[in-house]
């Protein structure tokens, strides 16, 4: 429509003021009727979300969500047997646990096996001594140790949150003798032997000592063999919170005076007087050799060592007339110059110590005939570390095959819980004995035993 149209079309001023009062009513009265629905849904969700702060405590918006936040909170990480930090391909020291536990997926039902012969009635291990190259007990009885390795008394205590990994009790060790093994390896730590270098009076000195000698004597109550040896070592105020090439000259004589001191009198109590020494940057060498039994300032060890004899004379010098176990260089699993360098004891109460892993140099039949077998033919050999970190059934059959056939010793590292993967190296997932993949090789062997 045209402007002028529309001007000739305007009513009066008063006609219009007149309609404007009527239209202005009208149009308030419709403004009412259409907002009523609205303003009564307003006012319900008003009060919907009033009841729903009233029931349900304060309402949180979008950004308080934690729906729309899709990062997951870190799972709380156990703390581990630290692992050496030494490392080359030509050995490797004691396996470390695993830090996170493996998912737990759906197994198929086993096979069932054979039941196992029930071990023997517990009654208490009667002192061993050596008898050319055996391990006998008063009596003359020959006895050949089959036991595990019981890891944490050599961290717990550095770490400062307490003595043992796991339970030490009787229906712990009673777990333990139901795979029918008769030994536990028990590894030591020297600052909390000593209770020296700041560790926690609570789980050092004398309350260490104490710890280990109820569990040694519990152990041996139930007819187990214990084999004590140091661990975890270092010299002067350095915290022993790791292993290290060889004793140190400033404490491990002073351990070993300790612990013979305390076990003396107890024969069925073995001594390892270091657990893995590697002088000479792990070398199968003549001066490792000479540092093992002599100590001294030696290659590859960054502190003046105490060599085998002096510790041997240490344990001698108490009266103690314990087995003593000795491994040879290279992480203990080199033992082709050990009958050359032995030290002399004048109760001629040595026996050979030795570890064997699927990824040690020395690791087949050929190595361990011209080198641990022998050995063995002149003096007692506790293989007292063994194990696989792949689940390689076929090597450590072998192994414990060649050793049973020449009547050696062993101990499986190691009876803790530090997750379910082969590379961690734990025969269990409960302290109650249930086996892992790895744990099962072991314990099947053991079951299969006559």
């Amino acid at each position: 429509m045209s402007r002028r149209c529309a001007d000739e079309s305007r009513p009066p001023p008063n006609a219009l003021s007149n309609r404007s009062r009527i239209l202005g009513r009208v149009g308030i009265v419709v403004v009412i009727i259409l907002c009523i629905p609205v303003l009564s849904s307003t006012f319900a969700q008003a009060r919907a979300w009033e009841r729903a702060s009233t029931l349900a405590g304060p309402m949180t918006g979008p950004a308080d969500d934690p729906t729309l936040d899709p990062s997951p909170l870190p799972s709380p990480t156990p703390t581990p047997d630290p692992s050496p930090t030494d490392s080359t391909p030509s050995a490797t020291p004691t396996p470390a646990p695993t830090a996170s536990a493996p998912t737990s997926t759906p197994a198929p039902t086993p096979t069932p096996t054979p039941t196992a012969s029930p071990p023997p009635v517990a009654t208490p291990a009667p002192g061993l001594h050596v008898a050319g190259n055996a391990l006998v007990t008063t009596s003359g009885e020959q006895v050949v140790l089959r036991g595990v390795n019981r890891s944490g008394t050599e961290f717990a205590c550095i770490q400062g949150w307490g003595i043992f990994d796991g339970p030490s009790d009787q229906a712990s060790i009673a777990a333990i003798r139901s795979w029918r093994t008769n030994a536990v390896r028990v590894p030591l730590n020297e600052d909390c032997w000593l209770g020296i270098n700041g560790v926690d009076p609570r789980y050092s000195g004398a309350t260490y000592q104490q710890a280990i000698k109820d569990y040694v004597d519990l152990l041996n109550q139930n007819g187990l063999y214990a084999v004590l040896e140091l661990h975890w070592s270092a010299p002067g105020t350095t915290p022993a919170s790791g292993l290290q090439p060889m004793p140190d000259l400033d404490h491990a004589p002073a351990f070993w005076t300790g612990v013979a001191g305390m076990f003396g009198g107890n024969g069925a109590a073995l001594f390892e007087l270091f657990s893995e020494p590697w002088p000479d940057d792990q070398r199968d060498s003549a001066a490792a050799w000479t540092c093992w039994r002599d100590g001294g300032t030696c290659p590859g060890v960054p502190f003046e060592a105490a060599g085998m004899q002096t510790l041997v004379d240490a344990v001698r010098a108490t009266g103690a007339s314990n087995v003593i176990l000795l491994g040879g260089v290279s992480y203990s699993n080199a033992l082709s110059q050990w009958l050359g360098y032995r030290p002399t004891d004048p109760r001629a109460d040595l026996a050979a110590a030795w570890h064997v892993y699927n990824f040690n140099v020395c690791s087949s039949t050929s190595c361990y005939d011209s080198t641990a077998g022998t050995v063995s033919t002149e003096v007692p050999l506790i293989a007292s570390e063994i194990g696989v970190d792949n689940c390689d059934s076929s090597f450590l059959s072998t192994l414990l095959d060649w050793l049973d056939a020449r009547q050696l010793s062993y101990a499986a590292w190691t009876w803790n819980t530090w997750g379910a993967a082969c590379s961690g190296l734990a025969l269990v997932s409960d302290y109650t004995g249930t086996a892992t993949a790895y744990g099962e090789l072991y314990r099947a062997h053991l079951a299969a035993l006559p």
